[in-house]
């Protein structure tokens, strides 16, 4: 083998400009729906029901799009809600309805409830917690394990503190590790007695149909075991089509219960007449039914999965009995998440970034930037084309063989 110093001075002088970064469709998943511009044509503008999609109102959104997404986000379609583009932006403003306005069965709003806090399993999305930062949500962290957070202690933790108000959850292909939620988990998410009366699980179901391999997993119903359980109001269940058509145009989704629902277009009605209705009839006539949802993702899947079997097939080459250095290999979603020893991530990032190949910054798995362990590391391989993924992948075995060599 070569040296990892020589390796590495190799690497650099090849002058690469490669991203690895953010969970991105490529250009050639996008053009998978590029049908969707042409969809309504002149004179198409009416939904099924004779609605007129240019014009205002329809704050639910359009019902033949919610029928076709409601049994795979496994939400009632009179309790799903298909708004704009950005599920992100729903649980924003899901979280400041919160803050501003009581809760369905909340006594307060939490803005008056003083220290407000939410479950953040580990590692996780970003942008989840970039979220309960802007808004001054303290996040508390909980491991996670291949069948979701650790409940011993997210039990712990929500019997005895009323200040914890919710919980982040990725629950089918989990960003960035791909774990899925067991069933046992599930049940006790939507069972588990909580000091705050108003808990909610932020249950971002984002890779719902986002299968790398023909086995298509599936996961308990949270809204059917709440409900069960007596907590109908627990889960908001967000979705979008965002890896599905078009990632800036797409459609996102919300449900809950009947009471969720109600509260939540209630307040939303302050600050819009209505989503782009146009853009849902457009997904609608493009998707059809659920089979063509699934022949569209299928689609997807034959585009990306060669990528995640490039990156498993280049760390298992060089890593396959390294002490220290393990990675997931995901049945879906969209990252694999790769563990190096304690206190190597960022080194393995810096060298990363100076020999041209950009990694998501270490620590950005874990609240405030800060992963305790420095060890976990988020690869993104599906926007770049498949030969950019082996020359960035095998960039970045070079940069942790040289990181292990000087440890």
């Amino acid at each position: 083998m070569t040296d990892p110093a020589t390796a590495y001075e190799e690497l650099r002088a090849a002058g690469l400009k490669l991203d690895l970064t953010r969970g991105k469709p490529s250009s050639q998943q996008l053009d998978l729906a590029a049908g969707l511009l042409d969809q309504p044509g002149a004179g198409q503008h009416l939904a099924a029901d004779g609605t007129d999609t240019r014009n205002y109102g329809g704050g639910q959104g359009l019902p033949e799009l919610r029928e076709i997404f409601a049994p795979f986000l496994q939400v009632p379609t009179p309790q799903l809600i298909a708004a704009n583009n950005s599920s992100l932006e729903l649980m924003h403003d899901t979280l400041v309805h919160a803050l501003l306005s009581p809760l369905p069965g909340a006594p307060t709003r939490w803005v008056d409830a003083g220290r407000v806090a939410f479950i953040a399993p580990v590692p996780g999305y970003d942008r989840h917690y970039g979220v309960c930062e802007r808004l001054g949500i303290d996040l508390v962290t909980v491991g996670m394990t291949e069948d979701g957070p650790d409940m011993d202690e997210v039990e712990r933790l929500v019997a005895g503190d009323a200040s914890i108000k919710g919980i982040w959850c990725v629950p089918k292909y989990s960003n960035p590790d791909g774990a899925v939620y067991s069933d046992e988990v599930v049940r006790r998410l939507a069972s588990m007695p909580t000091a705050a009366p108003d808990f909610r699980i932020m249950w971002d179901n984002a890779y719902a149909v986002h299968h790398l391999t023909s086995d298509e997993v599936e996961i308990a119903d949270v809204l059917a075991l709440a409900a069960e359980a007596g907590n109908p109001d627990r889960p908001f269940v967000f979705g979008s089509t965002s890896k599905i058509t078009l990632a800036g145009a797409g459609v996102a989704f919300l449900g809950g219960s009947q009471a969720n629902v109600d509260w939540w277009l209630k307040l939303t009605s302050k600050k819009s007449i209505g989503p782009d209705k146009v853009n849902h009839l457009r997904h609608a006539r493009f998707l059809r039914d659920g089979a063509g949802l699934r022949a569209h993702m299928s689609a997807h899947r034959e585009l990306i999965a060669p990528k995640f079997a490039m990156v498993e097939r280049l760390l298992l080459e060089a890593f396959s009995d390294t002490p220290g250095v393990s990675w997931t290999t995901p049945k879906g979603g969209y990252f694999v998440s790769l563990t190096v020893p304690d206190g190597l991530a960022s080194e393995v990032v810096r060298l990363a970034g100076e020999a041209g190949i950009a990694l998501t910054p270490a620590g950005a798995t874990h609240p405030y930037g800060k992963d305790p362990q420095d060890a976990v590391i988020r690869l993104a391989p599906t926007l770049p084309p498949l030969d950019e993924i082996e020359r960035a992948m095998a960039g970045v075995v070079t940069c942790l063989q040289l990181a292990l060599a000087r440890r």
